[in-house]
């Protein structure tokens, strides 16, 4: 994984600077995206590096492993600047970009000469699936090649680059302390800004008494005057707020800029700009100075820190003193109000005037002592803003040392040169030692500047190299896509010309059927329409149109070699498949919510959200189908894969094929039933049929109370076109021990035999026209229903809409057969509807979801048109027909047992043997 720390120059005038970013590399689109840092989810923005070229500047010799910036152009110009922390790092980014670039164009051009595979590298699919897909195809330019790895420079990273990076701090520049010292002020500003906002809206002080306490009803009149008086002294009160924060002088964010400036900014800068030019003794003195520089700026920020503390202290012990002195203003109201009613008042109510005088004196004697609390407050706020001065009054006089500092060490290096000139001899002797060292030192200054130069160029000219064999393949790619476009254009007449004669011929017919000359063009056409396209012909593969070809990219067969009939319908599908798929292929929203959303996944694991929902429920795309699906199958049996021991699956299969297995010879009797239209499961020698008898022997082990029940295998046959073995193992578990209910694919098929009438239950209220229809015509729809059920409708639907029903299934579960289900039949409703006999309606239901092509539009129905569909319904439901279908069973095994009681005593039906028992 490419990842690293990078520098990216960033920013608008004064502010414009480089900025560390965390740079991860994508190789799904080649994408050069950058965070904040490495735990960031969301990128700020991302490098096309597919169509961008590279180049920097060679320094001077003696630049040491300083940073090393490069730029990055693309087809509008420079898009982006960046450093890296040494020359090691650049050089290595360089390298790789170039060769993912590289990578990433010959895959691309490779992928597109084969318009029926995916352009994606194949290492992000799994499974069957992924075998199909084309490996890392490189140009067949050798001599290229060969240049390539003879310009190619060999380099290694540093701690810096790499998914162990990750764990380091990010790398700050000297050079970017004056823009950190600049943003202290914002920061500053921003919380005291906060903490405005935060002291007038939500803080409450709360006190208690040990006494209670009586309200009184006040009259209307004196209540309007309590609220006008209260609104006054609120008024007053923020006004004097207001004045005492902003009277504090070193609040940053309300010093005017041009006041701010000059203070640490200008010393350090001046600082760095006589370092830059002086010689290495003034370096060392500038390093001495930053270190007591950053010791200041350490206490200088512990001290701000220690001064917000004692600001909200004080705010909350004013908003204390506040509610306190409303407590005693009513206290003396009510006293007032006491006063002039007190004549003919009983004992009890005078004694509860006197308490209340009592409570009051107590709490004005700790409203004297909070006041003193806030001088006191107030008095070590003043204390440490002069600690503040005096800080910054030492920071000043260090600055100022330094500085002169330097000026007597520039003065001294002056002063030694004049004095080692003037005590230099007159013979040549005394200087040719010097100047020879002078000589070498030159020397090798330029022999370090030549071995840049030599890297640098070796860099460029791979970098041109390669640009223009990315060109020629281009334009080599464009000329072969006009001869497609002629070749498509000349078919197209080909056929438009046929079709005309058709109209013709049935418009005005001139002969006899068996004589009409349109009886060998309907014989042409469907010869040509039912050739199946094969790759025999490779020279000529990029000119023939691949409309349809034999096998589709899961592996099923587009048109049946069996059934002669069929054939023409299976092609006309295939050809409507192909059109929705290139229709849908133009609109790529989805395509980018689906890239943006891994992209925010680069730094973090996925996790549950809305967003991935209805991304899952869109359709996954085929080439993040196996890292989606294997993250769904993990979060539904972590539970179970945290409580087993690593090599799980392993030792699972061992003893299966080590001892006898009941469910053994049932497997090996179905594995060629599976799939037998898929190329991967066809033969006994597929590479599919043996991952499936290791899976499926595997959980009749791990279940033995199920074992095999027919139906398993084509769950399994489905997980592995894109999960390796392991995966489609724990698939299988979570399909048979999460999802869905206990006795499900026992022998009984308790549990199927429930959700049936489950569906019954949701037909007549979800589709009561089309339920009542069935009804009517007494057509029970649960004969063709149950194995979609079963089978999670695989062989019941086409292969898009299939994975797209697998999709959704995986994240949300079992609830989601159930909207598939209802969605195929209101796709149909209306020609359902229109048939008027038991005999067509069954027939129709056998085979009317293979027409069902468009699963935008079935998905729409299924998540959109049936809402509200709340789960605990289904549960509820499941629970009252699980005690009908269990009294039914119990009452049908009380039958058996009485007709083979009466069978063993009525000696003529002793003789009958039913089929189950003849063999065992």
């Amino acid at each position: 994984k490419l990842c690293g720390y990078l520098q990216k120059l960033s920013g608008k005038g004064p502010l414009r600077g480089f900025r560390s970013r965390w740079f991860v590399f994508d190789p799904r689109r080649c994408y050069l995206y950058y965070f904040k840092g490495p735990q960031e989810p969301l990128p700020l923005g991302h490098i096309d590096i597919a169509s961008a070229c590279f180049s920097y500047h060679q320094p001077e010799a003696g630049a040491g492993d300083e940073p090393a910036a490069f730029e990055v152009h693309g087809p509008g110009g420079a898009l982006a600047v960046l450093k890296a922390a040494t020359r090691q790092d650049m050089t290595y980014w360089l390298q790789e970009l170039q060769q993912k670039r590289w990578e990433y164009c010959n895959n691309l051009d490779a992928a597109k000469r084969d318009s029926r595979t995916s352009p994606t590298p194949s290492d992000f699919s799994k499974g069957l699936v992924a075998k199909d897909n084309p490996g890392s195809i490189l140009s067949q330019n050798a001599s290229a090649e060969r240049a390539r790895n003879i310009l190619a420079v060999e380099t290694s990273p540093t701690d810096l680059v790499g998914e162990q990076a990750a764990s380091q701090p990010a790398p700050v520049q000297a050079s970017a302390i004056n823009f950190s010292l600049k943003q202290w002020s914002t920061e500053i500003k921003n919380s005291m800004s906060s903490l405005r906002k935060g002291s007038n809206e939500n803080r409450r002080s709360v006190f208690y008494t040990t006494e209670e306490w009586e309200l009184l009803d006040p009259s209307p009149k004196d209540l309007e005057d309590s609220m006008a008086l209260e609104e006054k002294r609120k008024h007053l009160a923020e006004g004097s707020k207001g004045l005492t924060s902003s009277a504090f002088p070193f609040d940053f964010g309300r010093i005017p800029h041009k006041a701010r400036r000059p203070l640490l900014k200008d010393m350090i800068g001046s600082s760095k700009s006589r370092t830059s030019s002086d010689s290495s003794p003034t370096e060392w003195c500038s390093g001495n100075g930053s270190k007591l520089v950053s010791e200041l700026q350490l206490k200088y920020q512990s001290q701000q820190e220690e001064l917000e503390k004692l600001k909200k202290d004080l705010l909350s012990q004013k908003e204390l003193v506040r509610l306190l002195q409303q407590t005693v203003r009513s206290s003396q109201y009510d006293k007032y109000f006491a006063s002039r009613l007190c004549e003919g008042v009983p004992k009890d109510k005078l004694e509860l005037l006197h308490q209340k005088d009592d409570q009051i004196l107590g709490l004005n004697n700790q409203l004297e002592k909070l006041n003193l609390e806030k001088d006191s407050l107030q008095q070590e706020v003043k204390n440490l803003k002069c600690k503040v001065g005096e800080l910054n009054e030492q920071l000043g006089m260090l600055m100022e040392t330094i500085q002169a500092k330097d000026e007597v060490i520039m003065k001294l290096s002056r002063q030694l040169s004049e004095c080692e000139d003037t005590a230099a001899p007159p013979s040549g002797a005394m200087n040719s030692p010097t100047c020879a060292n002078k000589e070498l030192q030159e020397l090798d200054r330029l022999k370090d500047n030549l071995q840049g130069y030599k890297t640098q160029n070796k860099f460029l000219n791979k970098e041109i190299l390669e640009l223009s064999a990315l060109r020629r393949n281009a334009e080599t790619r464009e000329r072969e896509w006009q001869a497609k476009y002629t070749s498509l254009e000349a078919k197209l007449c080909q056929i438009e010309s046929k079709y005309l004669i058709l109209l013709q011929e049935m418009k005005t017919p001139v002969c006899s059927e068996e004589q009409s000359p349109a009886r060998e063009v309907i014989t042409q056409l469907l010869e040509d329409a039912l050739k199946a396209e094969t790759t025999e012909q490779p020279e000529q593969a990029f000119f023939k149109p691949h409309l349809v070809s034999e096998y589709d990219k899961y592996g099923f067969q587009t048109v049946p070699e069996d059934d002669e009939e069929e054939k023409l319908v299976a092609k006309s599908r295939a050809l409507d498949l192909r059109s929705l798929s290139l229709s849908e292929n133009r609109e790529i929203s989805a395509g980018v919510k689906w890239e943006n959303y891994l992209a925010s996944t680069l730094n973090r694991e996925m996790m549950r959200c809305v967003e991935l929902k209805n991304l899952i429920r869109s359709g996954i795309p085929h080439e993040h189908r196996s890292k989606v699906w294997k993250w769904c199958v993990n979060l539904h049996v972590k539970k179970f894969k945290d409580s087993t021991v690593p090599g799980y699956f392993q030792s699972l299969l061992q003893n299966a094929l080590e001892k006898q297995n009941p469910a053994s010879k049932q497997i090996e009797l179905d594995l060629l039933r599976t799939l037998p239209n898929n190329k991967h499961y066809s033969s006994p020698t597929s590479e599919g049929i043996q991952k499936l008898r290791n899976v499926l022997l595997a959980f009749s082990w791990r279940n033995p109370d199920i074992g095999y029940c027919q139906g398993l295998n084509r769950l399994v046959a489905i997980a592995l076109l894109y999960l390796e073995q392991e995966d489609a193992f724990w698939c299988l578990v979570t399909i048979v021990e999460v999802f869905m209910p206990r006795d499900y694919y026992t022998k009984t098929l308790l549990g199927s035999q429930v959700d049936q009438r489950v569906f019954k239950d949701l037909m007549s209220e979800k589709l009561p026209r089309l339920h009542a229809h069935f009804e009517q015509y007494k057509v029970d729809y649960t004969l063709i229903t149950f194995n979609w059920f079963l089978v999670v409708f695989v062989d019941s639907v086409v292969s898009d809409v299939l994975f797209k029903i697998w999709d959704s299934f995986l994240y949300e579960g079992p609830k989601v057969i159930f909207r598939f289900a209802l969605a195929l039949f209101k796709y149909q409703e209306e020609e359902i509807l229109k048939l008027q006999d038991s005999m067509s309606i069954f027939k129709y239901l056998r085979y009317f979801t293979r027409n069902i092509l468009d699963a935008r539009k079935l998905t729409a129905i299924a998540f959109g048109d049936l809402n509200p569909f709340p789960l605990r319904q289904i549960r509820n439901r499941r629970t009252y027909h699980l005690e009908k279908v269990r009294l039914e069973l119990t009452e049908l095994e009380a039958i058996r047992e009485d007709f083979l009681r009466e069978r063993e005593t009525c000696v003529e039906k002793r003789d009958l043997i039913s089929d189950d028992e003849e063999d065992s």
